[in-house]
């Protein structure tokens, strides 16, 4: 099944170039309109994990988190290429979280913390809870999505067959 590393390394591909693109393109934490008021660019830095999750540990998050998304990636190569060709869809849920973590790595050695660049504004939530309001990456999407599928997946298999 590591031939579903072809879809891990188009992940990284696409957000590294998107991620290049934001840096290029945009200011820091200036909101470009998309599609308004849903939808901004805003080129943000974050130091920690998810939704800044350990932002302010003192700088040891980058290698912690950095290590972390090494050693779970390493853990998820091995269990696709041990998979049966028969568990695509669990190859696919896998394959997205490793190039997802791979991106969200390279960003953590190069820069000391991860490019986020996309905000999506959910209207039943209140914009005075976040300043600023979370954005993200593609690696991040491909993480959640990843994750997402792997749940359904597993739990979809677990269950007896008619």
């Amino acid at each position: 099944m590591a031939r579903w590393l072809w879809l891990s390394a188009l992940v990284l591909v696409i957000d590294q170039a998107t991620k290049v693109a934001a840096l290029l393109w945009l200011e820091p934490h200036v909101p470009l309109p998309v599609l308004a008021p849903v939808f901004n660019l805003t080129l943000l830095f974050n130091e920690g994990a998810a939704f800044s999750f350990l932002a302010d540990a003192g700088g040891l998050q980058r290698w912690g988190l950095a290590a972390f998304a090494l050693a779970m990636s390493a853990a998820l190569g091995v269990w696709l290429v041990r998979l049966p060709r028969t568990e695509r869809r669990l190859a696919v849920a896998l394959a997205l979280v490793i190039g997802g973590a791979l991106g969200n790595l390279i960003d953590r050695v190069l820069y000391g913390h991860v490019v986020d660049f996309i905000q999506v504004y959910l209207p039943f939530i209140p914009l005075r809870l976040f300043n600023p309001w979370p954005a993200f990456n593609i690696a991040d999407s491909a993480i959640s999505i990843g994750v997402a599928f792997l749940l359904v997946t597993t739990l979809r298999e677990g269950r007896p067959r008619p």
